[in-house]
């Protein structure tokens, strides 16, 4: 037995009881009014069964039991680490963007759909990762951006006829001078208090959407927007002009994988960047940063409108393939669910954001047949993952400690 072994079941007993009374709600009260306790405490046991062996296993291990077994798998391990290590990290970027590109020609809509909420989630993760991954800010109303982009191309699109790829700049260029808005009042803040003040913004933000009716038509929304089109050289009666409205959702695919793909280098550009080192300076420890001549008020408030920048454009593309954009679509809980995606992922990592991506959009989609119990079993996943893997699932190899966790 090892050391507070009776501490260890002592939790997973209590953690299992709160789990049947959080599951039996779900399992045991039906529509009709009716009580039942059969289903749930089957699944229950299940659970239970198969998280106790699961434990049991993990602390045999821990008293060297397995070490016959474990040992060689861990240097299988190592080794395979260090092959992996000895390829170029250009060639795994390549492989990655020629599955992704590849993608649409083995698949159907129903993928693509899901695959185009994953970059656009991507897209959005990348923006707030300078705010909170490289800065160290912790950003609650990051939503607010992503709106501010998408209603700048539908109010662009509907009043002015203006084509896609030149409001993308200026939904850019909007969302950074509401990043700059938003940011300057909080920038003396720190820790929780910047939170909650994030938070209040983010929501002000929409409300204006929400209440602004003669220029954003208010919970109406705004309907009919534009389309991505682009123009082409046609020879079939003779030399003419012809323009393609890129509505298929093929098109609309490889837009986003532009976009992801100009944000990726963006992102990576600025984190090997003197902004970036200032901006991890900042994030390690703000008052030595400004010490060593750091402007930290400058570098913040250039975080804010960074960040904003890449939340804009995704916005931008958003309302462009929905053709609709209304206030319902920026609410806390994206901004929230954005939020855990860098955490998930590892903050201050590119790979781990997308991956984050990945594990938050694309698989509740995969369980999908579990309808209402799916979320619960991806979050009790999500908890397990995160307590064996408090730094995410691809941690940035530049990482310290905020200042904030030392006070």
């Amino acid at each position: 037995m090892i050391r507070g072994s009776k501490k260890i079941w002592r939790t997973w007993a209590i953690a299992m009881a709160w789990f049947y009374v959080l599951l039996w709600p779900l399992m045991g009260i039906h529509p009709d009014g009716t009580l039942t306790f059969r289903n749930s405490l089957t699944v229950w046991a299940w659970v239970t069964g198969v998280s106790g062996v699961l434990l049991a296993l993990h602390q045999l291990n821990k008293t060297g039991k397995f070490d016959a077994v474990a040992l060689p798998l861990i240097s299988a391990r190592a080794s395979v680490s260090r092959g992996i290590d000895t390829v170029p990290i250009w060639i795994w970027w390549m492989i990655g963007f020629g599955a992704t590109f590849a993608l649409p020609f083995f698949t159907g809509r129903y993928v693509q759909d899901v695959a185009i909420n994953v970059m656009i989630y991507i897209c959005l993760g990348l923006g707030l990762n300078i705010v909170v991954g490289l800065c160290g800010l912790l950003d609650l109303g990051f939503i607010a951006f992503y709106g501010v982009g998408a209603y700048t191309y539908g109010l662009l699109s509907i009043h002015y006829a203006m084509p896609f790829w030149i409001c993308l700049p200026f939904a850019a260029l909007t969302a950074a001078v509401a990043g700059c808005i938003i940011g300057y009042p909080t920038l003396r803040m720190r820790g929780d208090y910047l939170a909650i003040v994030t938070l209040g913004f983010g929501e002000i933000v929409r409300l204006i959407l929400n209440n602004w009716m003669q220029l954003t038509n208010g919970p109406n929304g705004i309907l009919g927007i534009q389309s991505p089109g682009m123009y082409y050289f046609s020879f079939a009666d003779g030399f003419t002009l012809e323009h393609l409205w890129l509505k298929k959702l093929t098109y609309m695919y490889y837009i986003i994988m532009g976009l992801m793909v100009l944000i990726i280098i963006a992102v990576q550009r600025l984190n090997f960047s003197r902004i970036g080192r200032a901006w991890e300076a900042i994030r390690e420890d703000e008052t030595v940063a400004e010490l060593m001549g750091v402007n930290t008020f400058k570098l913040k408030l250039s975080a804010y409108a960074m960040g904003a920048v890449f939340g804009g454009l995704a916005g931008a593309f958003f309302a462009a393939r929905m053709r609709f954009v209304s206030p319902e679509s920026f609410t806390f809980l994206e901004s929230a669910m954005v939020l855990a995606m860098v955490v998930l992922g590892g903050m201050g990592s590119i790979p781990g954001i997308m991956l984050g991506a990945l594990a938050l959009v694309a698989l509740p989609e995969v369980f999908r047949e579990f309808e209402l119990y799916r979320m619960l079993a991806f979050g009790g996943a999500m908890t397990v993952m995160m307590i064996f893997k408090p730094r995410g699932l691809w941690p940035a190899k530049r990482f310290g400690t905020r200042s904030d966790d030392n006070d």
